[in-house]
C-alpha cells in the first residue's frame, strides 16, 4: 500500500467509512452462508476486498495487490479493535467522546416493596 501525502489517508479514510456505511451491510448478508461455513474468516476476506476497492477509488492510495489488501485490513481491523475497547462502557454501549456530562441527577422517590 502507498500513500502520497496526508490528505490521500484522509481520502481513503472517507471513501472507506463510506464503503463501510452502505455497501459492508449488503456484502455481509449476501456472504452469510461462507461466513458462516468459514466460522468468519470470509469477514478478513470481505474486508480486504473493500479496501482494495477503496485504494482504487481514492486518488493517492493505492493498494498493490489482495495480499496487501488482506494484510491491512487485519490491521485496521486490530486497531479498529483497541480503540473501541477505550470508548466501550462496562454496559456494552458505546460512549461518544465529546459528550461527557458531569451532572448527576438526583431522582425522589420511595421504594415499593
Amino acid at each position: 500500500m502507498q500513500a502520497e501525502g496526508l490528505g490521500s489517508l484522509l481520502a481513503v479514510a472517507l471513501v472507506l467509512g463510506i464503503i463501510n456505511a452502505f455497501v459492508r451491510p449488503v456484502l455481509l448478508i449476501l456472504s452469510l452462508p461462507f461466513i458462516l461455513v468459514t466460522l468468519g474468516f470470509f469477514i478478513l476476506v470481505l474486508n480486504a476486498l473493500l479496501l482494495w476497492l477503496a485504494g482504487t477509488i481514492a486518488p493517492g492510495f493505492h493498494v498493490d495487490g489482495f495480499w496487501n489488501a488482506f494484510f491491512g485490513a487485519i490491521i485496521v481491523s486490530l486497531v479498529s479493535w483497541v480503540l473501541s475497547a477505550f470508548f466501550r462502557n462496562s454496559d456494552g454501549q458505546y460512549r461518544v467522546i465529546t459528550s461527557h456530562s458531569s451532572q448527576i441527577k438526583q431522582v425522589r422517590g420511595r421504594v415499593v416493596d
